[in-house]
């Protein structure tokens, strides 16, 4: 499968797809994603874009990538690091993996008011960001968390029940679809939400292990 290139593609998300291209590496591209006012409601409201974090050392093993920020994650400019991604860490080190290896990325960089999921047009303006991020951080295994990004790997038409369980080969990289954090906490400890994505990130763990 071709990598994804998303729908509705107007001229506020071009410029970006050109600013991100030209970013020769992690840190010029987070100089130059921090300013970002391609979505006008986005901007308008957040606190901090949030670039993401590439890993601590090295390429990335492979790759967590959620929907958007939530409010912590706007507070303090980091993905993951509310209850979402409490609980993210917890099922990593279940699972075996180490989130340190890991890119922590998002497929929208501003918090969305009220927590609502990302517009199709503000998705397609944000993605020049998460491409060249890929290409720079190059994991050759993503883990797609929640249907928003499985659908911005996968497709629109995606069905997360139906695209878990298996790796899909999408521009050269595994990417794995499972649920997101949030729904494993809104579903509760004994959910199958919690339960599906503790059993996939294990199978991700297989998989580089093998």
């Amino acid at each position: 499968m071709a990598a994804p290139r998303p729908p509705r593609f107007d001229a506020a998300a071009e410029e970006v797809a050109a600013t991100a291209a030209a970013a020769a590496d992690w840190p010029a591209l987070a100089a130059a994603a921090t300013p970002c006012v391609a979505c006008p409601e986005l901007s308008a409201t957040r606190q901090h874009v949030v670039v993401g974090d590439p890993p601590v050392r090295g390429r990335a093993r492979f790759a967590l990538i959620g929907e958007a920020p939530g409010a912590n994650e706007d507070e303090t400019g980091r993905p993951f690091v509310g209850r979402s991604g409490q609980l993210l860490d917890q099922l990593l080190a279940e699972a075996g993996l180490d989130r340190a290896e890991a890119a922590v990325l998002n497929i929208v960089k501003c918090r969305p008011p009220g927590n609502r999921t990302p517009k199709t047009p503000e998705v397609a303006r944000c993605s020049g960001w998460l491409r060249r991020q890929l290409e720079l951080l190059d994991p050759p295994v993503v883990v797609a968390l929640g249907l928003s990004s499985a659908k911005w790997f996968l497709g629109p038409r995606t069905v997360l029940a139906g695209a878990r369980g298996r790796p899909h080969d999408v521009g050269g990289r595994a990417v794995w679809a499972t649920y997101h954090p949030s729904a494993a906490i809104r579903f509760g400890p004994n959910g199958a939400p919690r339960a599906g994505l503790l059993e996939d990130l294990t199978s991700v763990a297989r998989s580089l292990a093998a």
